[in-house]
């Protein structure tokens, strides 16, 4: 099983709107291997384009498919239980690895720790560092913390995460960051557990840094 590569290219500077800059300079990526057929065989379309500035990693994802659940409506809440994209960063010394997990509303979960036990939630003031941008049609997400939306939905979010939350120097950025983009809906009608780079555990299980693959910075 051989892990994916990508370069993550440098976004002109001065940018100043994120979503059109992204757009035309980001690279393409896809989070669609299903990796556990047999239990999980759903796989609604997830795919997005990264980047970065001189200073942050900016990801944006486009998902369709089955429901939208989005119950979490703030930060560092169970958000793997929604309609859910994520980003896992390994610290560039390999200590410690960082998850970023985003529903549709553009609440996140961020933690960290060297494993799946004893993970630590990001501070409030970190929290307020991660940028999220969304083209959604969400006009009344209240109403999501009682009722899903059935049939086929599609939405879009994009978060910018500081070099410094995941543990590299802005200053001194390592060529490569070892990493993996997930989806996934542990409590939708449709459960699903998508990966960008593939995962081989017999189970779902996206704790796994030594699945990640490379993000190249470009």
């Amino acid at each position: 099983m051989t892990p994916k590569t990508l370069n993550v290219p440098l976004l002109p500077a001065g940018v100043s709107d994120m979503d059109t800059a992204i757009e035309l300079y980001g690279a393409r990526f896809d989070v669609d291997c299903v990796n556990w057929p047999s239990a999980f065989p759903y796989a609604p379309l997830c795919s997005g384009r990264v980047a970065r500035t001189a200073d942050a990693l900016v990801v944006d994802f486009r998902v369709s498919g089955m429901d939208l659940r989005a119950r979490n409506q703030a930060d560092n809440l169970r958000q793997w239980e929604d309609s859910c994209v994520e980003v896992f960063i390994e610290n560039p010394d390999g200590s410690a690895y960082y998850n970023f997990e985003i529903n549709p509303l553009g609440k996140v979960l961020a933690a960290s720790g060297p494993a799946r036990e004893g993970r630590e939630t990001r501070p409030q003031d970190e929290m307020g560092q991660i940028l999220r941008f969304a083209q959604n049609d969400i006009r009344q997400p209240e109403e999501l913390a009682a009722k899903d939306l059935e049939g086929v939905q599609a939405w879009r979010i994009g978060v910018v995460i500081p070099f410094r939350l995941v543990g590299a120097d802005p200053a001194n950025l390592p060529p490569v960051l070892k990493a993996n983009f997930y989806k996934c809906g542990d409590k939708t009608a449709h459960p699903h557990f998508l990966s960008w780079s593939p995962v081989g555990t017999p189970q779902p299980d996206f704790h796994r840094p030594d699945f990640f693959g490379q993000l190249r910075l470009v």
